[in-house]
């Protein structure tokens, strides 16, 4: 069982090391966050709690039965009823249905409880799994777009 979690302070060691642990994994379809992401995590842990008390932002994590972080939704840019979506998951739960479920639950988190009417997403053309979960969750292709430099794919939905 998981449960989508509004981040808070109590999950930065537990965020830090779903990072840590997924951390090849991730740089096969993204771009890889660098040494100092993780050396500084702590600090940019507190910055994402402030940035979201003041609704830019809403940060969620995917946490298992065991207290394991195992996946991230987060909804950037929060204005005018719109965000952009950003998601990942373990690799130990990947093609699970898990980062579908988690996208389907940040979805409803965002129309019921902050109001929002649309929401983008952007994926790399090398990351095909992220454009299956995003259709599947329901959103639509836009345009061609550029992500962290490589081409990718716009995506939206309206809630």
């Amino acid at each position: 069982m998981v449960e989508l979690q509004p981040v808070g302070p109590g999950h930065e060691k537990a965020v830090l090391a779903f990072e840590r642990d997924n951390r090849a994994y991730f740089a096969e379809s993204i771009s890889d966050r660098g040494d100092s992401f993780f050396e500084e995590y702590p600090k940019r842990h507190r910055e994402l709690v402030a940035e979201q008390e003041v609704g830019s932002s809403a940060f969620y994590v995917l946490v298992d039965g065991h207290g394991a972080v195992v996946g991230r939704f987060n909804l950037y840019d929060l204005e005018n009823g719109t965000a952009r979506v950003g998601y990942r998951v373990a690799e130990r739960v990947s093609g699970r249905g898990v980062a579908t479920s988690g996208l389907r639950a940040l979805c409803q988190i965002a129309r019921e409880d902050l109001g929002l009417s649309n929401l983008t997403a952007a994926a790399n053309n090398q990351n095909a799994a992220s454009h299956r979960v995003l259709l599947k969750t329901g959103f639509a292709y836009v345009a061609a777009t550029v992500v962290a430099g490589h081409e990718g794919a716009l995506f939206s939905i309206d809630l």
